[in-house]
């Protein structure tokens, strides 16, 4: 859905992604993309040579903000003041997301905008900090590990010249978000923190570089998973946004648990495969499986990567590792066994849209008679979805909590 945001003098006309999404209710943008963007035009913070960092903008409400128009021959009739700002902006934008679905977000509103995009650089939550930054927006994520260790990558950054004490940072989410402990987070990796009122249940948070002690981030963190049918112990390396970092969930326990029998030489994909336990248990059960790692995360896809060379280093020219909007471009009726664990939550909206492309794109990758198989909470339902897409569906397993289904081709 296309969602009209209207901030600094700007109309812009935003959607979410991928456009295919089934729940088409959700906006681009919240309250506190809007409050951020107009504290800081009614402060005047961005000179036009401000060098801003953005971090976790999620289709890109920041970013397109900080973009001129594409056509440069500006009407006559637009305010002295505005005709100004916009031939003078000299910005340098970069913007941070641990997601490849946002990246892709961000570029295709800045397309549909027709904006320039020679001024925005989209860096991923792996790579290095740029220097000299003037200003630091900062959308809080969801995950608190991801907080953690973007804050400590930005306090490191003061002795990389990426920001100073004279740097700006503006931090915001909704009201109900920020919570006491969130606030000390800041504290303690940053410095001084102050809010600002709630506006449209919408917070801003302000903070100093004055916090003195140094911190070392404890990502990625590394853990046993012990493999009882081989007697043996795996070493798992999580970065900070995938999903249970310090041990195995119990729904990837249960899932494992009723994996498949796979055949020599099969072709398996592992579909969100977050740290890769499912594909590194498919390898350690069938050594001649040839394995896709899918996720679009950044983080999850160097976790699996990591992980496989750690525990198979000889079967790494077996394995793939794709940063992707589920299936897409992987090509059609190519594959024998699709292993996924969907999530229901997009940024912080519950929706089953990327379940409903899961499947969509498992059943057209997979070959006549390859099989889907997938475990979810009890209250998804799924297996509405799969017999409408696949025509059957087979309960394999189910618990209090988990059930585990499987879909023919």
């Amino acid at each position: 859905m296309l969602s009209p945001f209207f901030v600094n003098d700007k109309q812009l006309k935003l959607s979410r992604f991928p456009l295919a999404q089934v729940n088409r209710s959700l906006q681009a943008w919240d309250a506190s993309d809007e409050y951020l963007l107009n504290h800081i035009k009614d402060e005047r913070l961005i000179s036009p040579t401000a060098r801003i960092l953005i971090f976790n903008d999620a289709f890109g409400a920041l970013t397109t903000s900080f973009c001129t128009p594409l056509d440069f021959d500006l009407p006559d009739n637009l305010p002295s003041d505005l005709h100004a700002n916009l031939r003078g902006n000299k910005t340098e934008v970069y913007c941070i997301n641990d997601s490849y679905v946002s990246s892709q977000g961000v570029a295709y509103n800045i397309d549909r905008n027709q904006l320039n995009n020679t001024n925005i650089n989209q860096l991923s939550s792996l790579d290095s900090l740029p220097t000299n930054i003037d200003v630091v927006l900062f959308k809080i994520p969801k995950s608190k590990s991801l907080l953690i260790a973007q804050l400590i990558q930005i306090q490191t950054s003061l002795e990389q010249y990426s920001v100073d004490k004279n740097t700006v940072f503006i931090a915001a989410d909704r009201a109900k978000e920020i919570h006491r402990s969130t606030l000390a987070l800041f504290e303690k990796y940053l410095g001084t923190t102050t809010t600002s009122l709630a506006v449209k249940k919408a917070r801003l948070v302000f903070c100093q570089f004055d916090q003195k002690q140094a911190h070392e981030s404890p990502f990625p963190t590394v853990w046993p998973l012990t493999n009882k049918t081989l007697n043996r112990d795996f070493v798992i390396s999580n970065h900070a946004n995938v999903y249970a970092r310090e041990k195995l969930d119990i729904g990837a326990r249960y899932f494992i648990e009723n994996l498949p029998d796979v055949n020599k030489h099969s072709q398996v994909i592992d579909l969100g495969c977050g740290n890769g336990v499912i594909g590194l248990t498919i390898l350690a059960n069938q050594p001649s499986a040839c394995i896709q790692f899918v996720d679009e995360s950044h983080m999850a896809i160097t976790s699996a990567q990591l992980n496989i060379e750690t525990n198979f280093p000889e079967l790494v020219t077996q394995c793939q590792f794709h940063l992707n909007d589920c299936l897409t471009n992987i090509e059609s009726n190519s594959v024998d066994l699709i292993l996924c664990n969907p999530p229901f939550h997009q940024q912080t909206a519950t929706t089953d849209h990327i379940a409903w492309q899961m499947f969509k794109d498992s059943h057209r990758v997979l070959k006549k008679g390859g099989e889907l198989r997938i475990i979810g909470n009890r209250q998804l339902a799924y297996h509405i979805k799969l017999k409408r897409i696949f025509g059957n569906e087979k309960l394999i397993a189910s618990n209090d909590k988990f059930v585990t289904q499987s879909a023919i081709k």
